[in-house]
């Protein structure tokens, strides 16, 4: 089960610890005069058929990991399990780094850590506290999105299609922009002899090009940014979110200005459409290129991991076993043969001590 909390009042929470390692009623007696002995429990009680230790504490002194602490200084433990969730979402390294720490911190984790080029997050927790679906919660409050294994599809399969969505908008953006990456461009000196269409320059029509871009195109900035500021913090959503609606914005209130004063049906004033259009245009090419690079940096991850060796053959009573790497312990000694692979991928020869 592991430890499920539940607040008694304001200042006292009551907990749940599922035990392992114990072999008879002393045992249960002396983890619970251990746990009552700890600065902060009020009272602890121990189940020894259910394998359970019942504890009331006040969370302001002493925390769960600490009451771990004390079992296994005991010589017993406390039932944990471990997890790998795919994370959808991420941009950057503290995107990475916030998951964590936020993950971290929940009650029932006792660690968290992400890899922003596998896009993964590997969590221990108690699973009587906490559970999948609560980290899974917690992580898309954040704003991005965490996939069990059981959930999660072929990696491969899903990175590409989702390369195939951002080709596809990054297309429908770059085709609505050049229109207005074209007006720009001919408002230069240097460039004034470039020709162009007298349409091009009408504020309607360069709203009419700019809107799909902001709203359907941009939606994911502005859902990025309302999740991120919902958190209390801020990220490269909320930066694009706001430089590209101040350019929108404001282009708007020209255009119903000009439109309110009667002035000529296709000249309007200076506006900034292409400057909203084309920075999220070119903010979407971004992201293509670090999705891009980031599928050939997990390609090569695994590629470089299947290359480590699955089987040890080590010594143990005199005979030579050949086991699952997983299964070396701290003071075997394993035989490496010429040819072979070791442990950590290189051919080699000879023998060493195990230091699992």
């Amino acid at each position: 089960m592991g430890a499920v909390s539940e607040p008694l009042h304001k200042d006292l929470s009551k907990t749940t610890l599922q035990l392992t390692g114990m072999t008879c009623a002393a045992c249960a007696n002396r983890i619970e005069k251990g746990l009552n002995k700890l600065e902060g429990v009020q009272e602890a009680t121990v189940n020894f058929a259910l394998e359970r230790a019942s504890v009331t504490y006040d969370p302001k002194i002493i925390t769960v990991p600490q009451m771990e602490d004390k079992i296994e200084k005991l010589g017993y433990g406390t039932a944990k399990e471990t997890a790998d969730l795919a994370l959808t979402g991420m941009t950057c390294a503290a995107c990475a780094a916030k998951i964590e720490k936020a993950v971290g911190k929940m009650p029932g984790v006792t660690s968290s850590t992400v890899n922003f080029a596998m896009e993964t997050l590997r969590v221990e927790y108690n699973p009587g506290e906490v559970g999948i679906p609560d980290i899974q919660q917690r992580i898309e409050k954040l704003g991005y999105q965490a996939i069990s294994k059981e959930e999660q599809k072929d990696p491969a399969e899903h990175r590409e299609q989702a390369i195939r969505k951002q080709k596809a908008k990054l297309v429908i953006s770059a085709l609505l922009s050049l229109p207005l990456l074209w007006s720009m461009v001919s408002h230069f000196s240097f460039t004034s002899w470039i020709w162009m269409p007298e349409l091009f320059m009408n504020p309607w029509f360069q709203l009419i090009l700019a809107t799909p871009v902001q709203f359907y195109i941009g939606k994911q900035f502005y859902v990025g940014a309302y999740k991120a500021l919902r958190n209390k913090s801020a990220n490269m959503d909320v930066l694009v979110s706001l430089g590209t609606s101040a350019a929108y914005f404001y282009s708007l209130y020209l255009t119903i200005d000009w439109a309110m004063a009667g002035a000529n049906a296709h000249h309007g004033p200076s506006m900034y459409y292409e400057t909203s259009a084309i920075l999220i245009t070119l903010v979407l090419l971004g992201k293509l290129f670090e999705s891009l690079a980031k599928g050939r940096t997990s390609e090569a991850i695994k590629t470089l991991m299947g290359l480590q060796a699955k089987t040890a053959v080590v010594v143990r009573d005199g005979q030579e076993l050949s086991i699952p790497v997983e299964q070396v312990l701290k003071g075997d000694v394993v035989i490496v043969k010429p040819g072979e692979k070791n442990s950590g991928g290189r051919r080699s020869a000879g023998r060493y001590f195990g230091r699992r």
